[in-house]
């Protein structure tokens, strides 16, 4: 289908929150506005900035900035402490007033949303107009301090990427006759899909800018990316729609598994410490696995270690150092346990610690800093066969008794004793996507 037959009409708008985290402390702190602000997990010079306010973007500061960094280059920058329960329900709530405007067909992440248009909706100064009131609704339902991009274009994955092309407060459209010269001046890296290493291994194929990658035909973009991602991006790019526009191949399968993750505190960064905080993971990964209405089949932990100067420049020698993107050298560990599918706590803590006793000794063992808990082989309750004979210990009962407590009085109110010393740390975090979902009186 060639695009210069396609109506020009916008089938998509891809809405963009700008700054996100930054913009919610900005909206929730008004004595922050106007200056620089970046938003980090914790309050250490070796961390990374999760999130740069667009004044400390003009100097340079952006999301993986160390703290360290953007305190040299801007001594005055306000470091907060990110707040994930608020962002998360800044998100639910702009997601509201975008509903007023035009209903969210999909939410890609926490700060991302897409809608999809109809009839006449399509047509370009009606999706303007709409895309209008999307801002409006925001700025008037939620807060003055937030704002959003949006991008509108013939399908999700062009929608995306003209999102990006006006930062803040932008509003681009892609329309098919501008296809695909429109875009023509973009890098490469502004392609949803395409990071550093794809990036790469294009430039070792001859295609180092956007005008050589669209002079490819069909078969071309094919051959370049050795896949069907080739064929569809090559059709994206002219504003054509095919059966999966998402830009980001995420299979619409049934969720497969759940966890969390946590960079541990200085106080934690011991055995006694990291197994607290893994046994506060597992208590918050059991609860989600009960509310999503799942069994678990599977138990993963990971743990990484740091390294002295010493013991780095040791493995080093034999290629086996890896660095954590706050800068810290690591070793790692992880082991997986295998079992008939439950999904109450005890059980699965006695995995837990079956698989913590494995976990490797010695001098660079000494020191973790970072614990992952994830729960995989997600079997659907009502797929799960229940046992011929039932748990004498009543252990489900005892779980659905500490939910109905904890949902009520807070995810923490009932625990067992082992996850005591880390019953304040590790909060909940947002991986950007996937969005908390409010439970009880908290979000996960």
């Amino acid at each position: 289908m060639s695009a210069h037959v396609q109506p020009d009409r916008f089938h998509f708008l891809h809405i963009d929150l700008n700054s996100f985290f930054a913009s919610v402390e900005q909206q929730l702190h008004p004595e922050y506005r106007g200056r620089p602000l970046a938003v980090v997990p914790t309050m250490a010079d070796t961390t990374s900035c999760i999130a740069a306010s667009y004044e400390a973007k003009r100097l340079g500061i952006k999301t993986g900035t160390q703290v360290g960094e953007a305190k040299r280059i801007c001594p005055d920058i306000i470091l907060i402490a990110g707040n994930h329960t608020e962002y998360a329900k800044y998100s639910h709530e702009i997601a509201k007033a975008v509903e007023l405007a035009c209903p969210v067909s999909h939410t890609p992440s926490i700060d991302e949303m897409v809608c999809e248009l109809i009839g006449r909706e399509q047509e370009p100064p009606r999706a303007r107009r709409i895309a209008l009131e999307i801002k409006q609704s925001i700025y008037k339902n939620v807060g003055e301090a937030l704002r959003c991009s949006i991008g509108m274009a013939p399908n999700r994955y062009l929608a995306k990427i003209a999102s990006d092309m006006q930062k803040p407060d932008g509003l681009i459209g892609l329309l098919p006759s501008q296809l695909p010269r429109a875009i023509a001046h973009l890098e490469l890296r502004d392609l949803p899909g395409v990071g550093a290493r794809t990036e790469l291994r294009l430039n070792k194929k001859g295609i180092t800018t956007m005008e050589q990658l669209l002079a490819l035909d069909r078969n071309g973009m094919r051959t370049l990316f050795d896949s069907v991602w080739g064929d569809r991006m090559y059709h994206w790019l002219r504003g054509v729609q095919t059966e999966d526009t998402t830009g980001n191949n995420v299979a619409q399968a049934v969720q497969k598994s759940l966890g969390h993750s946590h960079v541990l505190a200085p106080e934690h960064r011991s055995p006694e410490g990291s197994w607290a905080v893994a046994h506060k993971l597992l208590h918050k990964a059991a609860m989600r696995l009960r509310m999503e209405h799942f069994y678990t089949g599977s138990l993963s932990v990971t743990i990484r270690y740091q390294l002295t100067r010493e013991q780095a420049e040791a493995r080093a020698a034999h290629g086996k150092v890896k660095q954590h993107y706050s800068g810290i050298k690591n070793s790692g560990w992880g082991m997986e346990a295998r079992f008939r599918d439950c999904q109450d706590t005890l059980t699965l803590l006695e995995i837990l610690r079956s698989l913590w006793a494995q976990r490797p000794q010695g001098a660079e063992f000494q020191k973790p800093f970072f614990v992952g808990i994830t729960l995989r082989d997600l079997i659907p309750e009502d797929e799960h066969q229940p046992e011929l004979f039932a748990n004498p210990n009543n252990r489900a009962d005892l779980s659905a008794t500490m939910d109905k407590l904890n949902l009520k009085y807070g995810h923490t109110t009932l625990h067992f004793a082992g996850m005591l010393p880390a019953r304040e740390s590790a909060p909940t975090r947002i991986a950007f996507t996937q969005i908390p979902v409010q439970y009880g009186v908290d979000y996960m």
